[in-house]
């Protein structure tokens, strides 16, 4: 099966992230919200990121046209309907991811794959809520999606060999680093880095120093080009305590227990960098 058009649903930071990168790659590619305003945020996201390039040079003015010209939005599921794949980047919500695929696998054309961005939802369970379970697969962009080479890729129970060789194709095409982890919560990278970030939270909730201080450490004592509580804040804090809230579920291991600092920033509404505070203000 050859992928030619692309739908992505969501277009926040990761859904127009994965856009830009499939549109420079050459697919047609469709860009859904349920919210308008959103979209024409994302497509200006988009053109500033293209415009960056452009001044370092990577990206000439002609490139950003072509990029541009194969990007279409909508605020309806059902543009989507001639798509071959479609990926999924909304909210880290298991109930909301739920009824998105319920409603994809009704509105895209039966032959057309489904993947879910989601960082450690279970890819079986996902897909469990389709007709079409074998061609459900998890397709796991890392953020900034123009910037990171990693694509994390999850096989359901269900998934296909097929299906997931054409998913590895497809962002081996976008020039991605595909690589094959099971489905178990959290994956690969969020299995090891959200317990280092909670370790981060609680080491500031001890009061063991402050963030600056937590950050600056591990930044010079491990070589990370930035501290885990300045990367917490650019994930979203929100997104941490969920991912945190399935490995703690999932594995029912203690260790992943998130920490109580956390928690009382995210009820406070201090996300990080997207709300303007979190362990730092923006």
């Amino acid at each position: 099966m050859a992928i030619h058009k692309i739908g992505v649903v969501g277009s926040g930071q990761m859904g127009n992230g994965i856009t830009q990168v499939a549109a420079a790659s050459g697919f047609q590619v469709v860009m859904t919200d349920v919210s308008a305003p959103a979209l024409a945020k994302a497509m200006t996201t988009i053109e500033a990121s293209c415009d960056r390039l452009i001044k370092k040079e990577k990206m000439s003015p002609a490139d950003k046209a072509k990029l541009i010209g194969n990007i279409s939005t909508s605020p309806d599921i059902s543009a989507l309907k001639d798509c071959d794949l479609v990926i999924e980047a909304a909210t880290e919500n298991i109930d909301l991811k739920l009824k998105i695929f319920k409603s994809l696998d009704e509105a895209i054309q039966k032959n057309a794959i489904l993947c879910s961005n989601t960082s450690s939802i279970s890819i079986t369970k996902i897909a469990a809520a389709t007709t079409r379970p074998e061609k459900v697969c998890g397709m796991h962009f890392m953020n900034p999606v123009p910037l990171m080479q990693l694509v994390e890729g999850i096989r359901g129970l269900q998934t296909s060999d097929e299906t997931f060789k054409i998913v590895r194709g497809v962002a081996e095409k976008m020039q991605k680093v595909f690589i094959e982890g099971r489905d178990m919560p959290g994956f690969i990278v969020n299995r090891i880095l959200m317990p280092m970030i909670n370790e981060a939270c609680y080491a500031l909730y001890e009061s063991i120093a402050d963030a600056k201080g937590i950050d600056e450490a591990m930044k010079l004592g491990t070589n990370q080009p930035m501290g885990p509580l300045t990367l917490a804040d650019f994930i979203g804090l929100d997104t941490c305590l969920a991912i945190l809230g399935v490995l703690h579920d999932g594995l029912g291991d203690p260790k992943y227990r998130p920490c109580p600092l956390l928690v009382k920033y995210v009820e406070a509404g201090w996300l990080g960098r997207k709300s303007g505070r979190g362990f730092y203000s923006y």
